[in-house]
C-alpha cells in the first residue's frame, strides 16, 4: 500500500462534484466513485474531514440576481450543503466507512452541531467527518468554510477538487485552449493574479496559517490517493520554498 505523506487532510467537494456531468442534482454513480476514493485513502490510516458545497442544488448568486435577498439566498445554500452531506454520508456508510456529519447551523434531527473537539475526536477514531452548512454565516462561501475547518482541525493540507480541470490555469481551459497551467503558485501570486482558486477570504486564511492547498481533478482514478501521498499532481499553492 502506498505511503501517505499527510496524516490529516481536509477535502473540499464542490456542489458540481455531486452532479457528475449534469447541471443540477446528485449523480449516484459519481457519488459512489468519490466515496470509494475516500475509503481507499482512509485505509492508508489518513484522517479526513470533508467540506461540501451546494451549487448542484441551489446557487445563491443566481437566486440573488432573481430578486431573493442575499442573506436568505445564503441560508438556503447552507441547507443545500446539508442535503449533499447526508447523501455522501449514506454512500460512505454503504461502502463500510464510519461517518459523522456536523453542521454549522442547528439541525439536530439529522446531524450533529459543529463542535471542534468532537470533530477531532471522531477523526482520531477513524471516522470521516463531513462538515455542512458552510461557516453558518451569510456572505461566507464554502471555500472559506473549507479553509476555516482545515485550520481548526489541524489538517496538514487543503485538497480542493475540480471537475475535469487538473489544476489552476491562467484562464478557463475548457473555453481557452491556450490557457497556461500552473504547477505551483505562492498565495500572493494566486491573490494578485486573481486566479479562480478560491475566494480571497479563504486564500488569505490559508496564507496567514501557512496551510498548503492542492487543486486537482477528482475524476481521474486514484487522484485523491496520489494527492495524499504527495505526488506531483494538479497545482500546489503554498509559501515560497515549500514542497
Amino acid at each position: 500500500m502506498p505511503q501517505a505523506k499527510y496524516k490529516r487532510v481536509l477535502l473540499k467537494l464542490s456542489g458540481e462534484a455531486f452532479a457528475g456531468g449534469a447541471e443540477f442534482g446528485i449523480d449516484a454513480r459519481t457519488l459512489t466513485r468519490i466515496a470509494r476514493q475516500i475509503k481507499d485513502v482512509m485505509a492508508m490510516e489518513v484522517e479526513i474531514g470533508i467540506v461540501v458545497g451546494g451549487g448542484n442544488i441551489w446557487r445563491g448568486a443566481k437566486a440573488e440576481a432573481d430578486g431573493i435577498e442575499r442573506v436568505t439566498a445564503d441560508y438556503a445554500g447552507m441547507l443545500a450543503t446539508v442535503i449533499n452531506a447526508l447523501a455522501l454520508q449514506d454512500v460512505l456508510e454503504r461502502e463500510g466507512v464510519f461517518t459523522r456529519t456536523q453542521t454549522a447551523i442547528s439541525i439536530q434531527q439529522v446531524a450533529e452541531p459543529y463542535i471542534r473537539r468532537r470533530a477531532v475526536r471522531h477523526l482520531e477514531k477513524g471516522r470521516a467527518v463531513i462538515f455542512a452548512g458552510g461557516t453558518g454565516n451569510p456572505y461566507m462561501t464554502t471555500d472559506t468554510a473549507a479553509a476555516l475547518r482545515a485550520i481548526e482541525i489541524g489538517a496538514e493540507v487543503l485538497l480542493m477538487t475540480k471537475n475535469n480541470v487538473d489544476g489552476i490555469y491562467s484562464a478557463d481551459p475548457r473555453k481557452n485552449p491556450k490557457a497556461k497551467k500552473f504547477d505551483r503558485l505562492t498565495y500572493l501570486e494566486a491573490l494578485n493574479l486573481r486566479l479562480e482558486v478560491m475566494d480571497a477570504t479563504a486564500l488569505s486564511l490559508c496564507l496567514e496559517n501557512k496551510l498548503p492547498i492542492i487543486v486537482f481533478d477528482l475524476n481521474t482514478p486514484r487522484n485523491l490517493e496520489r494527492a495524499v501521498c504527495g505526488a506531483s499532481i494538479g497545482t500546489l499553492v503554498a509559501s515560497e520554498g515549500e514542497s
